[in-house]
């Protein structure tokens, strides 16, 4: 199936754009949304203002195509039957479990598309899932709540803890709390519930609770989880060298962890003699496993667990690329379901760019795109390309075929320039040289400081 003639300026000269909001169409189109949230919304109903029209105004938001929700609220108005407070409302007013369903339910999306595409990579240890771990506290908002008005303090609107699947590079699965202060300790029965047999995952230290480590291994689940230093276990045997990594020497020996039943668990503790401190000043890494000697190495264990840094990355660019955490949405439930949109934007991101690595090639992606332009590209030309073609012309991304589908996008990436995207790395940073200032001449003449560095040259 092809495309109207409609799309031909806009395939030509910005195909990137005509993807995104092509995915959208066939994975978050209104009815798609409002019918799934019909069935995930515990309390919440929909009336005037659709569920999917507060996703659209959301995601303009993030995408950067609009600055606030005020300002993509003013652009619809014409469509939105509601005040802006009914709005907000409806923003401040949808469930966080809503919120995280929604993540699930994209991830499981795109997640098919990625593998059609072949963007999926192999498992970083053949027959295990694995699932990196991370926790992600909403920065400070706006005082605009009544209560906040007369606070010195930086409102957290609140946290989550975000799972990352490194072979498909997307979040699939966030759990969120509205207490900016909670521990992300205390999310983990959460966490405990949705993990399945064979799944390996990848903490930091904070996870490194009892009952966490515990609740995997009795799910049938591992786990690699830097040691936290108040974990409780008892030495077995002496430690043993086993080898190099890139980054230093691997120790191992045997402990024993006694559950809060009274169930002793028998686990391996690798340490890792670090050749560069990190940046706490720690020479040694402790990583606690339940992994089997005969299905991985304490080398590999070491070097797994090094690969936390892929779900730092995606955080980064959630940051740097996206509007993730909007400082005007004060409420919990409207910051968490923002942040969420976010990783659902961002999962559309990994599709774009699985299609491109179809093209092109994974390398020359993950080394020369910046995701930067990208956004920039879509903000830039996002809004004009939905003026020029109307609502009704992209309902035909529905009636795809998967395959047809697919290789619409191959063809959409096979038409956009790289040059675009290209990343422009920086070099060593330069010592900042110590500032001369004299109250005699608060102000120079950069023309007559350029006039003498020329005659000097």
């Amino acid at each position: 199936m092809q495309l109207s003639s409609i799309f031909d300026r806009f395939v030509e000269k910005s195909p990137l754009s005509v993807m995104v909001r092509g995915l959208t169409e066939r994975v978050l189109n209104p009815e798609q949304l409002d019918e799934w949230f019909e069935r995930t919304a515990e309390a919440q109903y929909t009336r005037d203002l659709m569920f999917s029209t507060v996703f659209d105004i959301m995601s303009d938001v993030v995408g950067t195509s609009h600055k606030s929700v005020h300002s993509a609220y003013q652009a619809s108005r014409n469509e939105i039957a509601v005040s802006i407070t009914s709005l907000y409302n409806k923003l401040n007013g949808i469930e966080p479990n809503t919120s995280a369903e929604l993540v699930r339910y994209a991830s499981g999306e795109t997640a098919a598309l990625i593998e059609a595409l072949g963007g999926a990579q192999a498992s970083l240890l053949p027959g295990f899932q694995v699932k990196l771990l991370d926790g992600n506290c909403i920065r400070n908002t706006d005082h605009r709540i009544q209560e906040l008005r007369t606070l010195g303090a930086g409102a957290l609107p609140g946290k989550s803890l975000v799972v990352l699947d490194p072979a498909l590079r997307i979040p699939i699965d966030v759990f969120p709390c509205e207490d900016g202060h909670a521990q992300e300790r205390s999310l983990l029965d959460a966490v405990l519930l949705s993990v399945t047999k064979n799944d390996l995952w990848i903490a930091d230290r904070n996870f490194c609770v009892l009952s966490f480590v515990n609740g995997i291994d009795g799910r049938d689940g591992f786990f690699i989880i830097r040691k936290h230093g108040q974990f409780p276990y008892e030495c077995l045997g002496k430690e043993k060298k086993v080898g190099k990594i890139e980054t230093g020497t691997v120790y191992e020996q045997w402990i024993n962890v006694t559950a809060e039943d009274g169930t002793i668990k028998k686990y391996r503790l690798i340490r890792v003699r670090l050749d560069k401190a990190t940046r706490d000043g720690d020479k040694d890494l402790y990583i606690v496993t339940n992994l089997p000697k005969s299905r991985a190495h304490a080398k590999t264990v070491a070097d797994l667990y090094r690969k936390r840094w892929t779900i730092e990355t995606a955080f980064q660019s959630l940051e740097r690329d996206l509007n993730s955490e909007i400082n005007t949405l004060g409420y919990p439930s409207a910051a968490l379901f923002g942040f969420c949109v976010a990783l659902v934007v961002y999962m559309m991101s990994a599709v774009v760019k699985a299609a491109m690595s179809h093209v092109h090639g994974a390398e020359t992606i993950d080394k020369e795109v910046s995701g930067y332009y990208i956004a920039d590209e879509l903000s830039a030309t996002y809004c004009g390309m939905m003026i020029a073609i109307p609502s009704e012309e992209w309902r035909v991304f529905r009636t795809f075929t998967q395959n047809e589908f697919v290789s619409l996008l191959i063809q959409l990436a096979t038409n956009m320039k790289l040059f675009k995207y290209q990343k422009h790395p920086r070099g060593p940073k330069k010592k900042t040289p110590k500032r001369k200032y004299d109250p005699k001449h608060p102000h120079v003449s950069t023309a007559k400081l350029l006039a003498a560095r020329k005659k000097k040259g």
